[in-house]
This record gives structure tokens, C-alpha cells and sequence, in this order.
């Protein structure tokens, strides 16, 4: 009589692997924060100014390393500076005064780039919408459209709704120098060109 033939042990299948962790996404790709730094009343173009100014050097400076790696040589950073990193726009707000508004990677990259920045006063706590800010956009500057001697009526601030001829426009800080046409007296008061509209003639 033969013996039985042995029954082959089972083979367990083989277990997936868990998934990896998704990547982080890229700046760029919508991983963006929105943050309200407050700042001196009336300072927020300046504060504006210097953060861009400090993007603006700190890319340059980014520029230099990489072709100081190519060249096979070595530049040394300053540590006393802070590196401006993972900031992607400074905002500034036509109707929220004494803010602007800095979108980043995440809160670090924010503190990080308004460190020892003149006239900031620190942040407001958590983070911004899109939603609660899209109101105060400016979508396009008006000073390109605007010229001296052009007519034009004031459309926000202390002299909304009043007519005036403008008598000198600053394209940098976006201001323009009027006299009143409906006042008493004509003295040049000077505005944010973001405030006038051009009456057509």
C-alpha cells in the first residue's frame, strides 16, 4: 500500500506594501498662505517697498551662489541677515489700512522675511482667506491712466465724490496732486491715484 502523497503547505500571499506619503506640494502649485502683517498707520507702501527690495536681493543673491557652485567656487552668507525663503507676493490693500499682506509657504517663511523690517508692528493671529481680502484688491493701478490736467472725480476717501484737475501725478508711490474744482478755495491736496477716476472729457 502506498503512502499518501504530501499536501503542499499553503503559499501566503504577498502583502501590499502601504502606499508612500504623498509629496509635499510645490510653492507654486497653489500650497500658499495668506498672512496680515500690521504696520505703522500710513507706512504701509514703505513696509511694502522693503520686503520687496529684500525678495529682490535675496534672489540675486541665490543667483550668484549657483554660478559661484558652476565656477567651482564658495560664497559665504551673512547669518546676521535673515534669508528670505518661500515668499511668494507682498499685497498691499487699497481700504485696509495700516496692513499688508504677505503670502508664503507657511508661517516660518513669514516671520522670517518681516524680521527687522522698519515700521512693522507684528501680525494678526491665524491666517487670511482669499475670500476676505478679495474685496480689497486693486486689480489694476490707475496712475498709467491717468495725466496732468486730466479731470477727475475722487471716488474713495475724505473728499469722495468731488471734482478735480490734476496738477502733478508720482508714478512711483502711485499719488497724484489735485486742486479741488468744488472747494472755496484751490489748494493742492495730494491723494492715492487708485482714488480717481477719469472723467471723460
Amino acid at each position: 500500500m502506498s503512502e499518501p502523497e504530501p499536501v503542499p503547505e499553503p503559499v501566503p500571499e504577498p502583502v501590499a506594501e502601504p502606499e508612500s506619503a504623498p509629496e509635499p506640494e510645490t510653492v507654486g502649485e497653489g500650497n500658499s498662505h495668506l498672512f496680515a502683517v500690521r504696520t505703522t498707520g500710513g507706512q504701509e507702501k514703505i513696509v511694502m517697498r522693503l520686503l520687496e527690495a529684500r525678495m529682490k536681493l535675496d534672489q540675486k543673491d541665490e543667483e550668484e551662489i549657483e554660478k559661484a557652485k558652476e565656477e567651482g567656487k564658495e560664497i559665504k552668507i551673512d547669518e546676521a541677515f535673515p534669508r528670505v525663503k518661500n515668499i511668494q507676493s507682498v499685497v498691499l490693500l487699497s481700504d485696509l489700512k495700516g496692513y499688508v499682506v504677505v503670502e508664503a509657504l507657511n508661517a516660518p517663511a513669514m516671520f522670517n522675511a518681516i524680521q527687522g523690517i522698519r515700521h512693522v508692528r507684528g501680525q494678526l493671529r491665524g491666517e487670511l482667506t482669499y475670500e476676505e481680502i478679495e474685496k480689497y484688491l486693486i486689480r489694476k493701478s490707475t496712475v498709467s491712466e491717468l495725466a496732468v490736467e486730466n479731470t477727475v472725480e475722487i471716488i474713495a476717501g475724505p473728499f469722495k465724490g468731488m471734482k478735480a484737475t490734476i496738477t502733478r501725478l508720482d508714478q512711483e508711490k502711485e499719488e497724484a496732486t489735485v486742486v479741488l474744482l468744488d472747494a472755496t478755495y484751490q489748494l493742492p491736496v495730494t491723494v492715492d491715484a487708485n482714488y480717481l477716476k477719469l472723467v471723460p472729457a
